[in-house]
């Protein structure tokens, strides 16, 4: 029975080393499969991706703080290319953030006064060639940068239209039926928890029929759970609710606030605060309490909705579809009767608040 015993521990043993043999050559085998062949990263594509090549760019439409915007083509449609520029470093992350914060935000929008969303490119951006003025070709690098896709509105922006329009301005009419479209589009973009935080007139285009279609969603976001979370500087000085300019929590209601302003400049054709202040010298302080003044020729039902959109305390500025119901309710054909309207001619009048 003892030599029996001895025997077995001896043949327990000597399995026991085999086995570890053999799971060390098992071990050793798969990593060098593993050096040999080496796992293959996949980088999935996103909805909204973009083949670069298809890209065409034709000229050069504007310039910003991190970017260009040109005119071009894709798919055999005109678009506007907004191209963001990496090769600064030190605004990567903030160029990266914007860009991903806006097409997140933008794809997925579909609604008449909003421009579409075509696609984007995060890997790469088509080739620019433009010809400078001394005739030379310029070509920018296409490997570092971001590459956003819009349609493309020939007419160009709220702003330039309305300064055409600066001496005739705009009849009674025109101005509901552009406010509309402003406010239908904002009224959209809260019903989808959005708040575009960048209401101007420079951010609404006008298509071949005259209907305006919001853009720029790179400072959009949507809202926070809790309104403590939404705070700082975001938007234009001049239309930044003074929440906002505070660096106070501020919820949708600050888009509320730069549509009142949109408002009196849509009627007035002229800018808010023609005045040109240094950027040295703009400070929060200078608008918090400002308000544009009302014209006298401006008639009394809109300037109530001027007032109420841009009022000081958040809570008491209407939701944007209580907005649209008041333009609705404007009988412009009555209007122009009992005024006489002929346009806005006067602009020293009413005071703003």
């Amino acid at each position: 029975m003892a030599e029996t015993r001895i025997r077995a521990e001896i043949d327990l043993r000597r399995m026991d080393e085999q086995l570890e043999r053999h799971l060390d050559r098992v071990f050793n085998n798969h990593k060098c499969c593993e050096s040999e062949e080496p796992k293959v990263q996949v980088i999935k594509k996103e909805e909204w991706e973009l083949d670069c090549q298809r890209i065409k760019v034709k000229n050069l439409i504007g310039q910003g703080a991190y970017g260009s915007v040109y005119k071009g083509g894709y798919n055999g449609k005109e678009v506007a290319v907004k191209i963001l520029d990496l090769r600064d470093e030190d605004r990567r992350a903030i160029v990266t953030k914007a860009f991903t914060q806006e097409v997140s935000i933008w794809y997925n929008l579909s609604h008449p006064n909003i421009a579409k969303l075509i696609g984007a490119s995060k890997n790469k951006v088509p080739e620019i060639k433009l010809k400078s003025e001394n005739s030379q070709h310029r070509r920018r690098p296409t490997k570092d940068g971001y590459c956003i896709v819009v349609e493309f509105f020939p007419r160009g922006t709220l702003k330039s239209y309305l300064i055409k329009n600066h001496i005739k301005k705009l009849p009674l009419h025109t101005v509901i039926k552009l406010a509309l479209d402003v406010a239908k589009g904002l009224s959209y973009l809260h019903s989808q928890k959005i708040v575009h935080r960048d209401v101007k007139t420079e951010n609404l285009l006008l298509d071949n029929e005259g209907r305006v279609k919001i853009i720029d969603f790179g400072v959009s976001r949507v809202v926070a759970s809790c309104p403590i979370d939404m705070t700082g500087q975001n938007g234009t000085m001049g239309y930044m609710a003074p929440e906002v300019l505070a660096c106070l929590p501020y919820d949708h209601k600050c888009d509320v606030y730069s549509f009142g302003i949109c408002l009196w400049e849509i009627y007035s054709c002229s800018m808010p605060y023609p005045e040109q202040i240094p950027l040295s010298k703009t400070s929060p302080d200078i608008y918090k309490g400002r308000r544009p003044e009302i014209p006298n020729s401006c008639p009394s039902v809109l300037a109530d909705i001027m007032k109420k959109c841009w009022d000081a305390n958040p809570k008491r500025r209407p939701e944007m579809h209580e907005v649209v119901m008041m333009l609705e309710a404007i009988d412009t054909s009555e209007l122009a009767t009992e005024n006489q309207f002929q346009g806005c001619f006067c602009l020293i009048g009413r005071k703003g608040l």
